[in-house]
């Protein structure tokens, strides 16, 4: 069998693509945050790629552009077919086709969860640090954000499962979305761990809501568990948000796959998305995924290996030259969760610390929760000569505050 590092000779990624000129919104978030930026600076924020385009989306997409009217479209049996053989192949997860539901992104569909299944001021539970939209999310449906904290247990962090009890036990507690493989902590949760949050899901009759997004971004030595593969239980209390954006950089074209096994579950959703306006699937966007779930497998590999290099860049340069920041273990995810607190700076001193003077972008960790402060996020789906490059410029700022 060959291995994922075999796969990276036959794409590239060396090239950088400069992306300023796409009106990428990583890009232009960076020229916000500082001025006189040198020419060859590429951010670490936003969770997209820069790198080139699997060349099989490409010419797939060149292809079937070239031979189809570009018309009003109902979800497509190659996507469909897609969505369930991937499904079936990666995770060994039997899905019917007509669990799938669509989304023009996971965040929209949270939305529609929330709004369909509780009731204003209900509470909506998420683990923190977590993806800042869980919060934004719950807060715009009008509802109330309980945050459980993950216990911090450097180079990794574990779910308090006492705490989580507490508050999934109060009556107001109606929703959970769960963030499976996490961000950005990088956790891949073990099946024993998935264990009892269903216990508990299925105890205090509790909807999980799993955004599994990066579900395909999965480092060595680690494996992904879909959470309805667990339990027939659950699969009747769960929706599962997927999509190709994380695993194949297509967060343009806006397709998420929204899983709902329970007929009830999925007519209540699709019925809300009408009534908020929710757009269909694009058939570019469905044409997109059903290309990279059938031939994209390959390039996938490359990049896997691609990620895990650059992870192991991290952390060794940070062992060598400031080791004073603490590297977490990445077991899931291409999103590098980092412990600048040594240090002592104030959040605005270590902001400008690393826009202003490293010309390093990264996602502040404050935006994940409170306990962020002190962190940063930094994106390692990059050439890996452009992250050195980054790395040194730190090395350059913060070498003086190592000792």
């Amino acid at each position: 069998m060959r291995k994922r590092s075999d796969y990276m000779q036959t794409y590239d990624f060396d090239t950088l693509i400069n992306r300023q000129t796409q009106s990428s919104k990583k890009w232009e978030l960076m020229h916000t945050w500082a001025t006189n930026i040198p020419e060859h600076i590429s951010p670490f924020s936003v969770a997209d790629a820069d790198l080139k385009t699997a060349p099989e989306i490409v010419e797939g997409l060149q292809e079937y552009i070239q031979q189809t009217v570009l018309g009003y479209t109902t979800m497509t049996p190659d996507y469909k077919k897609a969505i369930k053989q991937w499904n079936k192949d990666q995770f060994n997860w039997d899905i019917e086709e007509e669990w799938i539901a669509t989304s023009p992104g996971i965040v929209s569909a949270l939305h529609s969860a929330i709004y369909a299944f509780t009731q204003p001021n209900d509470n909506v539970l998420i683990m923190t640090p977590v993806y800042p939209q869980f919060k934004q999310t719950v807060l715009h449906t009008g509802r109330t954000v309980l945050a459980s904290s993950l216990i911090n247990d450097f180079p990794t962090y574990h779910i308090d499962f006492q705490d989580l009890e507490e508050k999934m036990s109060l009556k107001e507690t109606t929703l959970m979305i769960l963030c499976s493989p996490h961000n950005p902590v990088g956790r891949v949760w073990t099946k024993e761990e998935l264990d009892k949050i269903i216990s508990l899901a299925l105890t205090y009759d509790v909807l999980i809501v799993s955004d599994e997004i990066h579900y395909d971004l999965i480092m060595p030595n680690h494996t992904h568990h879909v959470l309805p593969t667990l339990s027939k239980e659950i699969e009747q209390k769960c929706i599962v948000c997927t999509a190709p954006s994380k695993s194949f950089n297509l967060a343009g074209l806006q397709i998420s796959s929204i899983i709902i096994p329970n007929e009830t579950l999925r007519e209540r959703f699709t019925h809300t998305q009408l009534i908020h306006g929710v757009p269909s699937a694009n058939m570019i966007g469905m044409q997109a995924t059903a290309i990279a779930y059938t031939q994209g497998k390959q390039w996938l590999e490359a990049f896997l290996a691609l990620i895990w290099t650059n992870h192991l860049t991290v952390k060794d340069f940070m062992e060598t030259h400031l080791p004073k920041v603490k590297v977490y273990a990445l077991q899931g995810t291409y999103l590098q969760w980092l412990d600048f607190s040594a240090y002592g700076f104030s959040t605005t001193t270590l902001q400008n610390l690393l826009r202003q003077d490293a010309f390093v972008f990264c996602n502040e960790g404050y935006t994940f929760g409170k306990e962020g402060y002190g962190f940063e996020r930094l994106n390692l789906a990059c050439p890996t000569s452009t992250l050195i490059d980054a790395l040194h410029r730190l090395k350059d700022s913060l070498s003086r505050y190592e000792h």
